[in-house]
């Protein structure tokens, strides 16, 4: 028996897709380079749309990037990059992002 698949691909649907894509990442890219070196309290609030509360919840968490020798202040890049070993850490370790689970 042969494993043939055959598809049909609208191209302008494809290119239009890749465009939002691109588009997208470009926005993020610019986003990240915008934010200031170090953030604020209440800039970390309002980038990540949370509450105080929550934000405390962050701000004291042992392995979240906090500078306090300065106040509190959050190192953008360690921000960023924390975010994505976390991202990762839940992928790994939890079904949350697969389709069946959504």
């Amino acid at each position: 028996m042969s494993s043939v698949i055959k598809v049909e691909i609208d191209m302008e649907k494809l290119r239009q897709v890749i465009h939002e894509e691109v588009t997208k990442a470009v926005d993020e890219v610019t986003k990240q380079h915008q934010l200031p070196p170090m953030l604020t309290r209440k800039q970390l609030m309002e980038l990540f749309n949370i509450s105080q509360t929550k934000a405390s919840e962050l701000l004291n968490r042992s392995d979240f990037p906090v500078f306090r020798e300065a106040g509190v202040l959050i190192p953008t890049h360690l921000l960023f990059k924390w975010i994505e070993k976390h991202t990762r850490w839940v992928e790994e370790n939890t079904s949350f992002f697969e389709k069946s689970a959504i």
